[in-house]
């Protein structure tokens, strides 16, 4: 579900935890922005209703077997669903997901080896085209990537270095730049952090 960002394990962990029960979890730690919506398979399900209501019947297997539309209004129901928050995944705010980073940190929502195990997922993630990009030799990165390329491409994280532990969360939303120099941003934002407080 984080290291390789798979989107049936994340779908998987919601039928087995409950919607509900995350967001119960969220309210008594005191988020009032971060709210879990619905599944992968939903909000995917999603751009195939938008080219034709008869999808709505499609399976969650159907929907990441066939991936997107690929017709010509396809790019342009894409950018209008990632930009409707009332249909998407769910919804936190920067601030909220540096907290919880810091919660994580300090074991402030779970034992101090649990915190540990979670950091150490964290820092397996795959993905190190955003916030790790430029701190090859320079920090440690524990974080998770989310987007919707090329219109969004998010990145929260803990980094870890001499002057650190430092928090970075960074998200995007309409994008309709060069997604790689999105990219290439969130790691320059990094490294500024790191080589400021070292």
């Amino acid at each position: 579900m984080i290291i390789t960002s798979d989107n049936t394990a994340t779908d998987i962990m919601i039928g087995v935890v409950g919607r509900d029960r995350v967001n119960a979890m969220l309210a008594e730690l005191g988020f009032k922005e971060t709210r879990l919506l619905r599944t992968t398979g939903d909000l995917f399900r999603e751009v195939w209703i938008a080219a034709d209501a008869k999808n709505r019947s499609m399976t969650d297997r159907e929907v990441y077997t066939r991936g997107f539309p690929g017709d010509a209004g396809g790019a342009g129901r894409s950018f209008a669903l990632e930009g409707d928050s009332s249909r998407w995944l769910g919804r936190t705010t920067a601030r909220e997901m540096a907290v919880m980073l810091e919660g994580i940190v300090n074991a402030t929502y779970a034992s101090k080896a649990s915190s540990d195990a979670m950091l150490g997922i964290l820092r397996r993630q795959l993905y190190a085209s955003r916030l790790p990009q430029r701190l090859m030799g320079k920090a440690s990165v524990a974080h998770k990537t989310g987007d919707w390329p090329p219109i969004a491409g998010n990145d929260v994280g803990v980094l870890t270095y001499p002057g650190g532990p430092s928090i970075v969360s960074v998200f995007t939303n309409q994008n309709t730049g060069d997604f790689f120099e999105l990219e290439a941003t969130l790691g320059r934002i990094a490294e500024r952090v790191v080589e400021s407080w070292r």
